[in-house]
């Protein structure tokens, strides 16, 4: 589905990432993990057309999208929840999900995909006319989430959905990208919490420095001697 060659991404002449390969298949939960800084999000970014690719080549679903601006990759079906949620803090649970649908124009179709997030997230459903800026971190978390779906994407991108929420909304959160994906909806997640990611990843890409250095089956990350010593302290 999603397959990324040799990319490389700038931020005014600095070298953000250097050389990221790697590829997304139909279906699958892939996590692209490593510490803070190695350029996890500007992969993410560059995919969804945020940040520009300085080399290399993206394709999804067999096609170039290089040079297609951000917001007409969204009805290709990319849909990227980002670091931090990035909600509309004054705006209600409601309204937060119709402007996740801002590509489509059927009310009626957005009117039942909304109905879908409320029963798939049920916390929503009790605080679909709170203002989002007034929910806990978790909560807003599966509101982000949700309001990714919305756009009823074929791959959704998630950047660092573990991020400051409660340890308690942490599994759940897990729990319910897991649930998206029983869906048929393939995932790249970005995540800081290896033990966590590599867990419930199909496939996995470990990024250093701005560059893949270990690719792998999740289980087999996970239990690496590598992985074990380098990034979970074991």
């Amino acid at each position: 589905m999603l397959e990324i060659k040799n990319l490389k991404v700038c931020y005014d002449d600095v070298l953000a990432i250097s050389d990221v390969t790697l590829k997304v298949e139909t279906g699958k939960i892939v996590a692209l993990v490593g510490g803070n800084g190695n350029g996890k999000s500007t992969t993410l970014r560059a995919v969804a057309g945020l940040n520009r690719a300085a080399a290399g080549s993206i394709h999804f679903n067999g096609e170039s999208i290089h040079g297609i601006a951000a917001d007409k990759r969204v009805p290709l079906g990319l849909s990227l929840v980002p670091e931090g949620r990035r909600l509309f803090p004054r705006l209600t649970v409601l309204r937060n999900l119709e402007l996740g649908a801002f590509t489509r124009k059927d009310k009626r179709e957005v009117a039942n995909s909304i109905e879908e997030m409320l029963g798939l997230f049920p916390i929503l459903k009790e605080r679909a006319t709170q203002l989002a800026g007034t929910m806990s971190g978790g909560e807003q978390q599966m509101l982000a989430i949700a309001r990714g779906l919305m756009a009823r994407p074929k791959l959704l991108m998630l950047d660092e959905p573990s991020w400051g929420i409660a340890p308690k909304f942490v599994t759940k959160v897990l729990d319910v990208i897991q649930q998206v994906n029983a869906t048929g909806v393939s995932i790249l997640l970005v995540e800081q919490n290896l033990q966590k990611a590599l867990n419930i990843a199909h496939y996995g890409y470990v990024i250093q420095t701005g560059r893949i250095v270990m690719e792998g089956a999740g289980q087999t990350l996970l239990h690496d001697e590598h992985i074990k010593k380098a990034y979970l302290g074991l």
